[in-house]
């Protein structure tokens, strides 16, 4: 069940951020092991003035491309799986979309299941 948030600078086309989105979600389906409808994603583009981030941190170049993926979604997957879908993801967007691996940020928040209510105010997994 996660929720996914993609911050970039604007102006990207329609075309690229649906391409974007389909690959980031089509992702956590694939490496993370989530339900295939569980599909729940911001896009959110920005003015340069808005969005700093330092173009060299950790010896890593990047671009005014860069992008940052932020996932929250429950405890509990394993480190290895984490490193499959961080190396995943950049190869998936750098492939289908043409995102530059460098550019791309992710964090993984976790949390536990009693922190989500899908709607109508309900814990929905809270027995």
């Amino acid at each position: 069940m996660p929720l996914t948030r993609i911050v970039a600078l604007k102006g990207r086309s329609n075309e690229e951020r649906t391409q974007l989105k389909e690959v980031v979600l089509q992702t956590i389906v694939d490496k993370l092991h989530v339900p295939a409808n569980d599909r729940f994603l911001i896009i959110e583009e920005l003015d340069r003035e808005n969005f700093s981030f330092d173009p060299t941190c950790l010896d890593i170049e990047r671009s005014e491309g860069f992008l940052i993926i932020q996932v929250t979604l429950n405890l509990g997957r394993p480190d290895e799986m984490k490193k499959e879908f961080y190396e995943a993801l950049a190869e998936e967007l750098h492939q289908k979309v043409g995102i530059r691996k460098e550019d791309v940020f992710i964090n993984l928040i976790e949390g536990t299941k009693e922190n989500w209510s899908y709607g109508n105010g309900i814990a929905s997994f809270i027995v």
